[in-house]
């Protein structure tokens, strides 16, 4: 709970680059992992373990279509500032 709390501060608070605020993204995901884990342990359970095994799968997935976004914005606008992604219209 502590991780994901801080994980969404640190997406309201670093507003400036895309890349910062794709890092708490990714502590989020492991918070949501680690509390896979606790939970099927504690309720002697292999469904959330087995879940556990999917969420890197997941955060790798969307790590990669981040970047390639990331890299796509930077080769048409020359930043990857928020305040100046904030116009993309689609």
């Amino acid at each position: 709970m502590i991780i994901t709390i801080l994980g969404i501060r640190g997406i309201l608070l670093n507003r400036r680059n895309i890349l910062i605020m794709s890092m708490p993204i990714e502590s989020m995901l492991l918070a949501i992992n680690l509390s896979f884990l606790v939970f099927s342990v504690s309720l002697d359970d292999m469904m959330g373990q087995s879940f556990a095994s999917l969420v890197p799968t997941v955060a790798a997935a969307e790590s990669a279509i981040g970047l390639a976004i990331f890299v796509i914005t930077f080769r048409v606008r020359g930043t990857i500032d928020v305040e100046s992604i904030n116009c993309i219209q689609g």
